[in-house]
């Protein structure tokens, strides 16, 4: 006899693995369509996430969530995007308002840990068990789509373990089910590292721009500003991993390097004091292999990660989780459909990721920089481009003529400037060289 207790066992329709915002909005859909939802969180809401900046597509989502209120209440408004570049004159700003659908002029600036929270918060309102600080250590799935056994262990060192008909993955960044089923790829075309900081004292824009998200491109990547309701500011520097990995002394110093070299950014900081641990995010973008089984989906960052520089990921995780909470109310309700609707649930999963990627694979090009640094509305191109920026890219405004027609003006502004061009691509495909020799150096 050991003394240790047998866990405590329990069974659900559908359990959740994370309480970020794709785990939290399906657990709030699947409750509402009545099905038992149990979500497992590993840590304590409110706790620290970045990824502030949010995209006027999410905000119909909150009010179909009931969430309006409380996310206008944390949030500041944001009614476009700058973008500053030190090879040109002049910064540009992009507002939503000038898209194609003028119906989403705005979305939000929100500390991720207080939205975060309203979103677990209200999962549990409608209806799901939320179970925090409990940590899943191993899934069994079961034959023949028969759901899953999670084995999981509480704070206090105690484990439980649950039944379920249906398993979600939206571990965000931890990637379960990919990590155990070994299926998680790094994105050969891009990746990137990250190094952020909250800052208070940053000067922000007047007015209604104060809200405003600013991109600001240096000699190795880009800076993000973020301003925050309360004052505070989120700054970020997206780097090639090597770039981070060659660096000489802390975090902190790399950060502030970054920064002196970037004179934009530098002069809005010129008074601010950090106010926050520099903290890195290391090999930013990957994928992984399949978006679903027979009982189960990838939702969010557990599918996929890509580059944040159009501040997508909060709408990717809660649109994967809008289709996932679909198809799995159809698998369960209906299990004949089963394939059909997780056919559908991929389409949809892929499609986010896809759409963004053209753009963020070219971001630091001298062509892209260019036309964004000089839009023209011909032919409405500008309209879709800033529909992209928005999110709007599920719905059905009519965008994606003007999108190609975006992606020839790129590649024959490109052809234009064959020395530039050439000269781009060499240092990209060194770049790229570079973060897979980093990767097998350091090993999986």
């Amino acid at each position: 006899m050991t003394g240790i207790p047998p866990p405590a066992v329990f069974d659900c329709d559908v359990l959740v693995i994370g309480g970020g915002p794709a785990g939290s909005t399906a657990a709030t859909l699947l409750a509402e369509k009545g099905h038992r939802v149990t979500l497992l969180e590993k840590t304590r809401h409110p706790r620290f996430h970045i990824g502030e900046s949010l995209l006027p597509a999410n905000l119909p989502l909150f009010e179909r969530l009931g969430v309006g209120d409380e996310v206008r209440a944390i949030g500041i408004e944001k009614h476009g995007a700058e973008f500053v570049s030190p090879w040109h004159d002049h910064p540009q700003t992009f507002h939503f308002a000038n898209a194609w659908n003028k119906t989403m002029p705005s979305a939000y600036q929100v500390r991720r840990s207080e939205f975060d929270a309203i979103l677990l918060r209200n999962a549990a309102r409608k209806g799901a068990e939320v179970v925090e600080e409990c940590r899943v250590r191993d899934v069994d799935l079961l034959p023949q789509a028969r759901g899953a056994v999670v084995r999981a262990r509480m704070a206090e060192g105690s484990e439980r373990v649950w039944r379920a008909r249906f398993l979600v993955d939206a571990s965000g960044r931890d990637t379960f089910m990919a990590n155990r089923l070994q299926a998680k790829q790094r994105n050969p075309r891009h990746n990137s590292s990250a190094v952020y900081a909250q800052f208070t004292g940053a000067r922000r824009h007047a007015g209604s721009a104060e809200g405003n998200i600013s991109i600001f491109w240096f000699e190795h990547g880009w800076f993000w500003f973020i301003p925050l309701r309360d004052g505070a500011t989120s700054v970020g520097a997206v780097v090639w991993p090597h770039c981070l990995k060659a660096r000489k002394g802390s975090l902190e110093e790399f950060l502030h390097r970054a920064i002196a070299s970037c004179p934009a950014l530098a002069e809005r900081l010129a008074d601010a004091q950090l106010s926050s641990k520099v903290e890195a995010t290391g090999n930013f973008s990957y994928v992984t292999d399949h978006t679903h089984g027979d009982a189960y989906v990838l939702l969010g960052d557990a599918f996929a990660f890509i580059d944040p520089v159009f501040s997508s990921g909060v709408w990717l995780a809660m649109q994967s989780a809008v289709a996932g909470s679909e198809a799995i109310d159809t698998c369960l309700r209906e299990p004949r459909r089963r394939r059909q609707a997780l056919a559908c649930f991929d389409r949809v999963v892929r499609r986010g990721p896809r759409e963004f990627s053209w753009f963020i694979y070219r971001m630091t090009t001298p062509t892209m920089r260019s036309l964004f640094m000089g839009p023209r509305n011909f032919l409405r191109t500008e309209e879709a481009l800033l529909s992209v920026l928005a999110g709007d890219i599920y719905g059905s405004t009519p965008i994606w003529r003007a999108l190609r027609i975006f992606k020839v003006i790129y590649y024959l502004h490109a052809l234009c400037r064959p020395r530039q061009t050439v000269a781009a691509w060499r240092r990209r495909r060194q770049n790229i060289r570079a973060v897979n020799d980093v990767a097998v150096s350091v090993g999986p």
